[in-house]
C-alpha cells in the first residue's frame, strides 16, 4: 500500500514538473512478472521509470541506504521503501548472485523488476555491453522482457550538480521479448545471446552510440 501511496502522490507532481513524454506504455503487461530491461543515464532513472509506468517497478538499493541512522538515514529509508527498493549487501562475496536472487523472488511474486544490463550508469551517453544478469532471470523466471530506452535523465541532476533542473524527458517502453533455453546451445552462450538480444532492441528504442564495451566503474567509485 505504501508503494502505491508513494506512486499516487509523486508521480503526478513529477510529471506536471518534468512533463514527460511516455511512447509505448501499453507494452507494459498490467499483470504477471516481467522484467524491464533499461539503458542507464542518471540516477533518477529508477523514480522515471515507475513513475511512467502503469504498474509499480522494483529496482535493487544499497542496503546502506535501508540502514542510516539520524534525519538523513531516517529519510533515505522512508524513500526508498516507499518507492519499492529491494535492499541488497553489495559487499558481500557473493553480491552479485545475492541480487539476482533477490530480483527472482520479485518476478516470482509476480512483480515487475527494473534492471540496468549495463551495471552502471553511462558518463558519456554512450550504451555499454550488456551483462548476463538479465538474460539470467529471464531464462530463470521465464519472465518477458521488457526494453525500455529513457533520454533526458541525465540532464536533471548532472554530475556536479547539486539541484535538480527542469528538462524533458522521454521514457519509450518497447515490446515484449520472451526466451527460452535452446537445446543444444550452453548456457552460458545463451545467456549472452539473449543478453545482446535485448540490448539491440533497447539501442533500437535509444538510438545511441554503441560503445561495445562494458561500462566499468572508476577505480576511485
Amino acid at each position: 500500500m505504501l508503494v502505491e501511496s508513494m506512486k499516487a502522490v509523486v508521480s503526478p507532481v513529477a510529471k506536471l514538473i518534468w512533463r514527460p513524454t511516455v511512447v509505448g506504455r501499453d507494452n507494459v503487461p498490467r499483470g504477471g512478472p516481467v522484467i524491464v530491461a533499461s539503458n542507464h543515464l542518471s540516477f533518477v532513472d529508477s523514480v522515471v521509470i515507475p513513475i511512467c509506468a502503469p504498474r509499480p517497478v522494483k529496482f535493487l538499493a544499497k542496503a546502506e541506504y535501508f540502514t542510516g541512522t539520524g534525519a538523513k538515514g531516517v529519510a533515505n529509508r522512508w524513500w526508498y521503501t516507499a518507492i519499492g527498493s529491494v535492499p541488497v549487501d553489495r559487499e558481500s562475496a557473493r553480491a552479485a548472485q545475492e541480487a539476482l536472487d533477490a530480483a527472482l523472488a520479485v518476478l516470482r511474486a509476480g512483480e515487475a523488476f527494473g534492471i540496468y544490463p549495463e551495471g552502471t550508469r553511462s558518463r558519456d551517453g554512450r550504451l555499454y555491453r550488456g551483462r548476463t544478469g538479465v538474460a539470467w532471470l529471464a531464462l530463470t523466471s521465464g519472465a518477458p522482457v521488457v526494453p525500455v530506452a529513457l533520454s533526458g535523465t541525465q540532464d536533471i541532476q548532472p554530475v556536479g550538480s547539486s539541484r535538480p533542473r527542469i528538462r524533458p524527458v522521454t521514457v519509450r517502453f518497447g515490446t515484449p521479448m520472451t526466451f527460452t533455453e535452446q537445446p543444444g546451445v550452453p548456457s552460458g552462450r545463451r545467456r549472452r545471446e539473449v543478453t545482446d538480444e535485448i540490448m539491440a532492441a533497447i539501442h533500437a528504442l535509444s538510438g545511441q552510440e554503441l560503445a561495445g564495451v562494458y561500462n566499468d566503474l572508476p577505480a576511485d567509485e
